[in-house]
């Protein structure tokens, strides 16, 4: 089969490899429908986190059920699935708790050794913990596959900062960062019921999305003058609720500046750079709660996903490229350029 993989920085190739089997009785082999560039895959391009040459990439993928191991009960072939982007047993103490990010089983795709999600097919392991069944008749519809495979990471990881954040109906809430993360933590708001919604973000294509879901202002500004106007919208008082979906230092600075007293950051942007920028004083005076890390979107996508089938929420504008499987390299270039948010990577 054609795949995905990284050999240095900027060298993205999509070559032959061999075709996953089933080598255990609980995994499950996925024709890939639908699968994505994450800005989280541009670190591994930037050369900013560690690959192995030839390593797999990729970790947002639905598709088909196409062979099932013996232990399998919860799908079987033929059915369209979706995979949250960290597997799971989906029996362990921290699986039954919701934290399916921690499973003592648990991995990534595109680890050594595993398929990444950027190919024609994927072997699953832990198939029942891990894949979520989706309506067979949704293959046929490409804007709702669009839609479902945000499951997969970026609509779960918004909810999850939203959480983290404890946005709540009537709670005014900003969030840093205007990428497909920042702008589905926009959505997520919005349908907890928060009531104003400031999205701070420069590039304005980004944030016409942002105000399509949901948010009521757009702060344009970075640093002191971002927080700044932030408080110049609430009363100099911040926002109730705050999501950080950057995870530089100068994005968590803005999130503690723009955070009511009180207040709660969720944070979800993978941190990188030469620290966090979070002075631990500050928040102690002011008392402002943090909450977040890698979302356990397994536990989420049963919750999300009927507001999805049923047009409550419709995540899919975060897409705004799409390639074939042989174009993925061009993507990563566009995404890595700014002249993409979001790319889409169809097989079919």
């Amino acid at each position: 089969m054609r795949a995905t993989t990284i050999h240095a920085p900027f060298d993205m190739r999509v070559e032959d490899v061999p075709e996953p089997l089933v080598q255990l009785p609980t995994d499950a082999v996925v024709r890939v429908l639908r699968a994505c560039i994450c800005g989280s895959d541009l670190w591994a391009y930037r050369g900013e986190s560690a690959r192995q040459p030839g390593q797999r990439i990729g970790h947002e993928f639905l598709g088909i059920v196409e062979e099932t191991g013996s232990e399998v009960t919860g799908v079987r072939t033929g059915d369209l699935v979706v995979a949250p982007f960290v597997w799971s047993d989906g029996v362990c103490d921290y699986c039954r708790e919701g934290l399916t990010t921690s499973c003592v089983h648990g991995g990534f795709w595109g680890a050594v050794g595993y398929d990444g999600g950027q190919g024609e097919a994927v072997r699953v392991p832990f198939a029942d913990g891990t894949l979520v069944q989706l309506p067979k008749d949704a293959a046929s519809d490409d804007h709702l596959l669009s839609a479902l495979l945000t499951l997969s990471d970026v609509m779960g990881t918004g909810h999850h900062a939203a959480l983290g954040a404890g946005v709540a109906k009537g709670a005014t809430v900003a969030v840093v960062g205007d990428g497909a993360v920042g702008l589905c933590a926009v959505l997520a708001a919005k349908r907890l019921g928060a009531e104003r919604i400031i999205a701070l973000g420069r590039h304005e294509v980004r944030t016409d999305i942002a105000r399509r879901f949901g948010a009521t202002d757009v702060v344009a500004a970075r640093g002191e003058d971002a927080v700044e106007a932030v408080r110049e919208l609430t009363r100099g008082q911040g926002a109730h609720a705050v999501v950080e979906a950057v995870g530089t230092e100068q994005s968590m600075r803005t999130a503690v500046g723009i955070a009511r007293d009180g207040g709660a950051i969720g944070f979800v942007g993978v941190p990188h750079g030469s620290g966090t920028g979070l002075d631990l004083g500050v928040m102690f005076d002011r008392n402002i709660a943090l909450r977040g890390g890698v979302a356990p979107v397994r536990t989420y996508i049963p919750e999300l996903l009927p507001d999805i089938l049923d047009g409550t929420i419709d995540p899919s504008p975060v897409f705004d490229l799409t390639v074939g499987l042989e174009g993925v390299p061009d993507g990563y270039k566009a995404m890595d350029e700014r002249t993409a948010l979001k790319v889409l990577v169809t097989n079919s």
